[in-house]
């Protein structure tokens, strides 16, 4: 999965520092361009890994992610922290769930929600 989209990154020309996928969520740093928006890349890697995992017959059932994703910013100077936390997903959610995690990252960049508009959790 790791490599499926480094390759989609790439065929869109964006520079891929880290990615890790996780059961329930992926993490991805990129460093974008301004000729690509978030959100069509988001589209072209979900679709894209989608109809990968689903030929791949990975998982019983058709596979399809969820609507929405997160976006955040990061500085030129926090890139090496961020591929370091992005690389230690496995050992970060053995502390901290999927959710605990998605809504520190709301009140660390302020950013207001509604509930109702967050994910479908996945609990243990």
């Amino acid at each position: 999965m790791h490599k499926f989209i480094t390759g989609i990154v790439s065929n869109r020309n964006q520079k891929l520092f880290a990615v890790f996928a996780m059961p329930d969520h992926v993490h991805i740093l990129v460093s974008m361009s301004p000729t690509v928006s978030i959100s069509d890349l988001v589209r072209d890697i979900k679709a894209g890994s989608s109809r990968f995992i689903n030929e791949k017959g990975w998982i019983n059932g058709k596979f399809n992610w969820q609507e929405g994703y997160g976006a955040f910013s990061y500085s030129r100077s926090s890139v090496d922290s961020v591929v370091k936390y992005i690389l230690n997903q496995e050992e970060h959610h053995k502390r901290k769930t999927f959710k605990e995690e998605y809504l520190d990252f709301m009140i660390k960049f302020e950013i207001e929600y509604d509930p109702k508009y967050i994910f479908e959790w996945i609990e243990d």
